[in-house]
């Protein structure tokens, strides 16, 4: 098994490709008004095209628990941005990028802004990756901090 662990129906996928998945379907959730967690539950019980990892399902999973802290911590760190004036792409990188910055213990802080910031350069903006940057940069600062508290 890789690192981005086994695909339903489907061989392993990398973790890169977890991570886009799950801000897609995080996304789609949100434009839906619906659960991400029953979305991607729903996806997994259907015949798939493109198969779901488990991590992108743990990540969808972990972001949907976590969502009111992660919210929090985005409203406060995001200088001047409320969370309905940001793109919705961004606001999913960044549920995704903070989720792994404080309870993905096997990824590294600094992997897991690039990562989210890579996933911005690709789905977003010109400026979002800038402003995804600033943003877990700053979370980043105290993760250790956040990350005693939780």
């Amino acid at each position: 098994m890789t690192s981005g662990g086994s695909a339903k129906r489907g061989g392993p996928i990398g973790r890169r490709a977890s991570r886009k998945r799950a801000v897609e379907i995080l996304y789609e959730a949100a434009q839906r008004s619906a659960d991400a967690v029953t979305l991607v539950a729903d996806r997994v019980g259907a015949i798939e095209v493109d198969p779901i990892a488990d991590h992108t399902i743990a990540l969808v999973e972990g972001v949907t628990a976590q969502r009111e802290r992660i919210d929090e911590l985005l409203a406060e760190h995001s200088q001047g941005w409320t969370l309905d004036r940001m793109p919705p792409v961004d606001l999913a990188v960044l549920r995704v990028g903070v989720y792994e910055l404080l309870w993905a213990a096997d990824v590294p802080d600094p992997v897991a802004i690039d990562e989210a910031v890579g996933l911005a350069k690709e789905l977003s903006t010109d400026d979002s990756p800038r402003f995804v940057n600033g943003v877990l940069g700053r979370i980043g600062n105290i993760a250790d901090r956040l990350r005693a508290v939780l």
